[in-house]
């Protein structure tokens, strides 16, 4: 953390995080103070960084996106240039929900959702073709055993 959170601004994240649509005056009494100033200190962890947006967590599959692959890439340069022309690469690339460059074999691990098998096979000849993929190794989720967008607030950093 870059600043020192005390207990009310923890409180503050931990209900935002709960719900993103609570009203000032409902969160200002959960956290115990009164609404100007949980609105205050609510616009600071904003500019700050700590509270980064607000969105709604939709169902892909429940919107028709059936299909959701880990897709593990590995890149032929790992010059910074490279890099940074893939993760523009797959910025532009509606299926990549999510995208993480990691240390080790593995270059980058995409996570994708895409309609049907179809749609991702031609996504992954796309992915093939791309700038400095030496090769794509492609993991289907069969379930999802756990899924938390959420910061575990509760836990101390150790040291």
């Amino acid at each position: 953390m870059s600043k020192n959170l005390d207990e009310i601004d923890l409180k503050i994240l931990a209900e935002i995080q709960a719900n993103g649509r609570i009203t000032n005056v409902e969160l200002a009494k959960r956290v115990g103070i009164s609404p100007p100033p949980c609105l205050r200190r609510v616009r600071a962890l904003e500019e700050e960084g700590y509270i980064q947006g607000y969105r709604g967590l939709l169902d892909p599959r429940r919107l028709g996106y059936d299909v959701t692959v880990f897709a593990s890439v590995h890149l032929s340069s790992q010059a910074d240039a490279d890099l940074r022309a893939f993760e523009n690469f797959v910025r532009a690339e509606p299926l990549v929900r999510e995208c993480w460059m990691l240390s080790g074999e593995v270059d980058f691990i995409l996570k994708c959702v895409a309609p049907d098998m179809a749609t991702f096979q031609d996504f992954v000849t796309h992915l093939t073709a791309a700038p400095h993929v030496r090769n794509v190794r492609t993991s289907l989720v069969l379930h999802n055993s756990k899924y938390e967008a959420a910061v575990p607030l509760g836990l101390k950093a150790a040291g």
